[in-house]
């Protein structure tokens, strides 16, 4: 009887996915995963797809299949979801349904084996032990809090309860691509099992840099390892442990030059290009690079009583990485971007919920945050970037006086320059929630949702950036004007100081309701109708001291020629023609604020001709409201999140998946989101009292959103005859397509609609897999990404066709 209790408490307790002993291997076939096992989650009381929400189930042979091997590669397989693979692993922008972040907060959540990742320089880590992926659409406020107003990515690492065994997989490809990992999961009693495992992985780069004997740019190397342990010593009481660690090293950032930004060419007095040479060519001095050694543990803690479920979650993370830029992207010496990041964060979620067969479902918890983040960033100009950027902005004002005016000159005498930066930015969270759900509502099968969460967070910044001290010389001439004589003045070795140090803080409260109404009229078919609130955090961006720097240092110069010797009778000229930079207090230059959105929802989750076809409906709605955009700042030095008034969103989403025959299955995925602002105009000053309109954005399109996504796909599976050497032949194929995308503000750069095929073809035998398969088998030619800095544009390319083998086995 004993045995009996404790098996039962095996199913009940343990996390991952149990596979009936007769399910095929990489079979895109229709399965109910979740009537397999019933898989622990802290909040939600049912089944995805029996929850009134869009979301997208992926097994791992479903990752399999389409070749996801990190959340990079889920682009399109979900729809209305766009992750642009670009830069390196401390980019990770995921987009949903026109909601995104290139940097700064994320939009989109993400927990692993229910532990927050609250960094996203931390989202893009390897998929080797990892079986199965939820995908929600739409904000996640109330249950998950800050940062899903787009959605949330929920992974789960198998459970060593209910996978047993020893897998090893090896990997090769074109362009010196090659991987190994090893898992072992072991139950040794009924009582504890874990898994330990790590893996090897290296890339030998896509991308030719011009300006250094066309070497790989984004040649990488990572590894690292997980430890799972499940330990349940009683019948209703299941502890987890979880610790993994991986660590990269890669070069990055292929940009390929493209010439004058559009936007340039068409001022009224339009830039000519003075790089032609290099247009469609990755051309610069220095080597990219970002490293990144990342540590993730967590404690989950569940105690099943009668009527209710108590869970508790701790996490931890430890992200420690550099980034070296070339922030120029170009063959000469002006500027480079050191930037390091030290975070720790640790996180405690604790919840009561019901259990999922009564009338009357809830679920009411707390939620407690810490973020510790050390940001250094310095910022070295060198011997170009001196007399180009500094140097040369300021004699090109004084250039454009007017005639009668004095000749200015400045000339910097420091062979570099270096602009230093140390920024503390903690942020601390804690909430409370309750989600019910009451069924069977007046009829059977209507159900209504009702839940709000109270959020609190606090963030400062505790800024210190100070440049070396600026050496430098100016003159004055004069021409002879009878009866004045003319004039020469020159100081020379004047010394300018720039600097910041100081704290500012902002606290914030939100309150995310949601509203749910579904009705159910068979297991597995539903319709339902949502209205969820949503919000992104603010913070500040410590990017933007550079500017800060540059404003105050001219400030600083114009102070000095004012205070030597030479100048001080000329002190009332130079303050005429000498103008001072009008430089923006801290809080108001670096602080961005938190964005919101409201989001309408109806939506059916339908399965169909015995369970053989699942369909996944939906539309939606979104208002954004203080929607947070990236662009460079005026300098160029870097990337800044700005709000931008007002936007909105409308759409919708399809999901098939039909099994034909034993043999052939079919999936398909559509999304189409029309993204646009609303109320975004962009001013300059033109005098002391008067503002006027710079760029109108009204009507535009929201950057880094696709119109389209597309994901169609098949499987056709042989079984071979007893004769053969392998027992089955799988042919799986995919074709994944996204755009048009729109690069800017002003929509005049973008990427139009495109896609790739991929394919696969896998030898089965007994437990062990031989596969071949082709990325961007067509070898499609397209934009990943681009952007505009210092009026010049740059794009990265999507990798080119890839041909590859992997092994994979169990003993």
């Amino acid at each position: 009887m004993k045995t009996k209790i404790m098996m039962l408490a095996l199913t009940l307790l343990t996390s991952g996915t149990v596979w009936g002993e007769d399910f095929p291997k990489d079979s895109l076939k229709v399965v109910d995963m979740e009537e397999v096992v019933v898989i622990a989650t802290p909040k939600e009381n049912r089944k995805l797809r029996e929850l009134p929400i869009a979301a997208t189930v992926l097994s791992q042979e479903n990752m399999c299949a389409n070749q996801v091997h990190s959340v990079k590669n889920l682009t399109g397989i979900v729809p209305n979801l766009f992750i642009p693979d670009y830069g390196s692993k401390l980019t990770t922008s995921i987009y949903i349904r026109g909601i995104g972040s290139r940097i700064n907060t994320p939009s989109v959540g993400l927990y692993v084996d229910n532990i927050p990742y609250i960094d996203k320089s931390a989202f893009d880590f390897n998929y080797c032990d990892i079986e199965r992926i939820d995908v929600l659409r739409g904000p996640q406020g109330t249950l998950y809090g800050r940062n899903t107003m787009g959605g949330l990515i929920k992974v789960h690492t198998k459970s060593p309860f209910t996978y047993q065994g020893t897998d090893i997989r090896m990997g090769a490809a074109t362009y010196n691509n090659y991987n190994v990992s090893l898992t072992h999961y072991h139950r040794i009693s009924e009582r504890f099992a874990f898994s330990t495992g790590g893996f090897y992985e290296h890339t030998g780069g896509f991308f030719e840099n011009a300006a250094r004997n066309n070497e790989k740019v984004d040649r990488s190397n990572a590894g690292g390892g997980r430890f799972r342990g499940v330990y349940i010593p009683t019948s209703n009481l299941k502890v987890d442990i979880n610790l993994n660690y991986e660590y990269s090293d890669q070069g990055g950032y292929p940009y390929y030059y493209t010439g004058i930004a559009p936007s340039a060419k068409e001022r009224e007095e339009p830039l000519t290009e003075d790089r032609a040479d290099y247009t469609g060519k990755i051309s610069y001095n220095e080597r990219s690079s970002y490293r990144r050694g990342l540590m993730n543990a967590g404690v989950n803690l569940e105690y099943q009583a009668r009527n209710f479920i108590l869970s508790a979650v701790t996490g931890y993370q430890n992200l420690n990485d550099r980034m070296f830029l070339d922030q120029d992207f170009t063959e000469r010496a002006v500027y480079t971007l050191e930037q390091k990041q030290k975070s720790n964060t640790i996180s405690e979620e604790i919840v009561f919920k019901s259990k999922s067969n009564k009338r009357w479902q809830w679920a009411t918890g707390a939620f407690g945050l810490y973020q510790s983040l050390n940001t250094k960033g310095p910022v070295t100009f060198w011997e170009d970037g001196v007399k180009d950027v500094i140097e040369g902005s300021a004699n090109t004002a004084f250039a454009g006086m007017p005639a009668n005016a004095p000749k200015l000159h400045l000339a910097i005498n420091n062979p570099t320059l270096l602009v230093g930066g140390d920024f503390d930015t903690p942020v601390w969270n804690a909430a409370v929630f309750h989600q019910s759900t009451l069924n069977d509502l007046f009829v059977k099968g209507l159900s209504l949702t009702v839940g709000v969460r109270l959020d609190y967070e606090k963030m400062n910044m505790k800024y210190k950036s100070i440049s070396d001290p600026t050496d430098f010389n100016f003159s004055m001439k004069m021409a002879s004007r009878p009866p004045i004589p003319s004039v020469s003045v020159e100081a020379k070795n004047l010394i300018a100081n720039a600097g910041y140090d100081g704290k500012i803080s902002d606290d914030y409260v939100q309150l995310l309701p949601k509203f749910a109404l579904q009705y159910e009229w068979k297991k597995g078919n539903n319709v339902y109708a949502t209205v969820s609130k949503g919000y992104r955090s603010g913070g500040y961006n410590v990017q933007m001291f550079s500017d800060l720097i540059s404003g105050d240092l001219q400030n600083s110069m114009i102070n000095a020629i004012k205070e030597s010797e030479q100048f001080a009778r000329f002190a009332a000229m130079i303050d005429k023609y000498a103008k001072k930079a009008d430089v923006p207090e801290v809080k108001e230059a670096t602080r961005y604020k938190p964005e919101y959105s409201w989001n309408y929802e109806v939506g059916s989750h339908l399965t169909l001709w015995e369970g053989k076809l699942w369909a996944d409906l939906s539309a939606f709605y979104m208002d954004m409201r203080d929607q947070q955009i990236s662009q460079f700042t005026g300098s160029g030095l870097g990337r800044t999140t700005v709000n931008a008034g007002k936007s909105r969103s409308y759409g919708a989403e399809m999901s098939l998946r039909a099994s034909l025959t034993n043999e052939l299955s079919l999936n398909a995925s559509y999304g189409y989101t029309y993204a646009t602002f609303t109320d975004y105009i962009e001013y300059e000053r033109e005098d002391e009292e008067t503002l006027k309109v710079r760029a109108d954005y009204n009507g535009k399109y929201v950057p880094f959103v696709p119109k389209h996504t597309l994901n169609i796909g098949g499987e056709y599976a042989i079984t071979c005859s007893p004769r053969s050497i392998f027992d089955r032949v799988v042919f799986q194929a995919n074709y994944n397509a996204a755009g048009r995308i729109y690069w800017t503000e002003l929509n005049d750069v973008s990427q139009s609609f495109y896609g790739t095929l991929n394919w696969r073809t896998n030898l089965e035998i007994g437990d062990a897999m031989i596969s071949f398969w082709a990325r961007n088998f067509l070898n499609k030619d397209y934009a990943a990404f681009y952007f505009e800095t210092m009026n010049k544009g740059f794009m990265q390319k999507g990798r080119p066709m890839q041909f590859g083998i992997d092994l994979r086995c169990r003993f």
